[in-house]
């Protein structure tokens, strides 16, 4: 989905399917960047759908895993390098709830790039990039939208009730970003879908994504055209964090 499916035509480049995925009630919406993701969903979503809907939330998510559903994959047919990596307990679990770090921010970050799905090249680019300009920058994986925030909602209902220690998975991920820290966020599609990081523990946030769709084109020229190329992810940091201007602009730029 979405612009990234340019070369093949402009007329099924869908750019909402993440909000739909994230309203629709019983479903889990996921999209994923790597091969490695996709299988641990995979794995998880055999067994999700097999589930009786019997279950409270687990205290430790706020998901409601118990009750099962229907899973939904946003892919891409855009090929990307793949990690060379072993997928452990944790980070499974990571994936699954719907994020992970790909790179912790430092105790001085001033950005933390999060993305989704075929945008990881462009997010990674744009991080090695910045990392001469902008200290101990932060690089989060999204596997799913969704389900952060709806583990947020979950535990943010939870602490109403009187659960003072309830705490979603996005919220521990967030708590290790500084106060002063910035994010930019990126996804093939609307940008909505990630706007409400910010909201978390209350950092500024740049929305970066899809608004409009039906041209075709190269990808290359697609993401320049809306700003979630590695230019649009670093002209966004620049903006939100004051400094030094950023050196590789001009030279991504031409």
């Amino acid at each position: 989905s979405g612009v990234t499916l340019a070369p093949e035509g402009g007329a099924h480049q869908s750019i909402a399917t993440p909000l739909i995925g994230m309203a629709q009630d019983g479903l889990a919406s996921f999209e994923p960047a790597y091969v490695d993701e996709f299988a641990t969903i995979l794995r998880f979503g055999f067994d999700y759908i097999q589930r009786d809907g019997d279950g409270e939330p687990d205290e430790t998510t706020w998901l409601r895993d118990a009750l099962g559903g229907s899973i939904y994959l946003r892919l891409s047919t855009r090929s990307i390098e793949q990690p060379r990596r072993t997928i452990d307990n944790a980070l499974a679990e990571d994936i699954v709830n719907g994020g992970y770090w790909r790179r912790k921010p430092g105790p001085n970050a001033q950005i933390v790039v999060a993305y989704t799905g075929a945008m990881a090249p462009e997010a990674i680019e744009a991080v090695g990039l910045l990392g001469e300009d902008r200290r101990d920058i932060g690089l989060l994986a999204i596997t799913s939208a969704d389900r952060l925030n709806a583990g947020w909602s979950a535990a943010q209902r939870a602490r109403e009730q009187g659960l003072v220690h309830a705490r979603s998975h996005v919220e521990r991920l967030l708590a290790e970003v500084p106060q002063h820290c910035a994010l930019v966020t990126v996804l093939d599609g609307h940008p909505a879908t990630l706007a409400w990081l910010g909201a978390v523990h209350g950092h500024r946030t740049r929305s970066l994504g899809v608004e409009h769709f039906g041209q075709t084109g190269t990808i290359t020229d697609l993401y320049r055209h809306y700003g979630i190329d590695a230019e649009g992810i670093m002209r966004a940091a620049q903006a939100l964090v004051p400094g030094r201007p950023v050196r590789h602009l001009r030279q991504v730029g031409g």
